[in-house]
């Protein structure tokens, strides 16, 4: 399948000047992996993760009804906002998941182009790949591409922007563009999206589920001080409780208090988060 797609993809490139290799060749791959019926949605996701709950989220809509809303129109342009591992990208798989539609994945360093005029070919190459194969589009870092255009410095500042906006109005298909950074956002792609949904800090309950959960992996008793602790702890997202699922591997976590602890480290590396003080007496 590589070696067909490899021969297709240098044809192409002798005939149009334009086309980008590592752009083309995925994009055979992909159609050929479709044609499969492979569920490329799941391609590439790590098995070690923790299990699913949009209710487990501490979201500023209720997501069972915006996925149903979703199902039900086909199409949607959703902004997704909030901390870092908050849970916005593992909704998006999640919405993949459910509507049985790839996945397609794009960042800053996928699009952003050098040359002029390169990032608004790239942008619009995009969005037609996420219409042929009728895949969910998710732009991450999406700040990166609508800046606020008043505060613009360059030409193709504003160009890409614009070239963004032009596309996002025109794609039939559901478009979600997460980021760290509203802020910073262009306010008229602001006005263009159905929904703008917050992913907060989890709350206290569903910090103890999050906890629970991942005890439950890990084989650790249940241990109500450092349920207390971790309950204390204000600013945690799901991306920390998977993060030491992961770091378990490599330095194994053996009781609920050293969880507990680790969670409190965690909390504490970021900019408004504090150290929780754990007294296990």
């Amino acid at each position: 399948m590589i070696t067909t797609a490899s021969d297709v993809a240098h044809a192409i490139m002798t005939t149009d000047s334009t086309a980008n290799i590592e752009q083309v060749l995925p994009r055979l791959l992909s159609n050929s992996m479709r044609a499969l019926g492979e569920n490329q949605s799941r391609i590439g996701r790590s098995d070690l993760r923790l299990p699913y709950d949009p209710t487990s989220l501490n979201a500023s809509h209720d997501l069972s009804q915006l996925v149903e809303g979703i199902r039900s129109t086909g199409s949607a342009r959703i902004c997704l906002y909030g901390p870092p591992g908050s849970g916005k990208t593992a909704f998006a798989h999640h919405l993949a998941e459910v509507l049985d539609r790839a996945l397609l994945v794009r960042r800053a360093s996928d699009i952003l182009g050098s040359l002029v005029g390169e990032t608004e070919r790239n942008i619009a190459t995009v969005f037609s790949q996420a219409e042929e194969e009728d895949a969910v589009l998710l732009l991450d870092e999406a700040d990166s591409f609508l800046q606020e255009r008043r505060g613009a410095q360059r030409q193709w500042e504003v160009t890409g922007v614009n070239q963004m906006l032009t596309c996002m109005e025109s794609f039939d298909g559901v478009f979600i563009a997460s980021t760290n950074l509203l802020d910073q956002m262009d306010m008229a792609s602001l006005r263009r999206f159905d929904a703008k949904i917050l992913f907060d800090y989890l709350k206290p309950e569903q910090v103890l589920r999050f906890f629970a959960s991942l005890c439950r992996q890990l084989g650790l008793a249940n241990d109500p001080k450092a349920e207390a602790t971790v309950a204390s702890l204000g600013v945690l997202t799901p991306g920390d409780f998977a993060a030491l699922l992961r770091q378990s591997r490599l330095v194994p976590i053996d009781s609920g208090r050293e969880l507990a602890r680790r969670l409190s480290e965690e909390c504490a590396l970021k900019p408004n988060g504090r150290r929780a003080k754990i007294g296990f007496n």
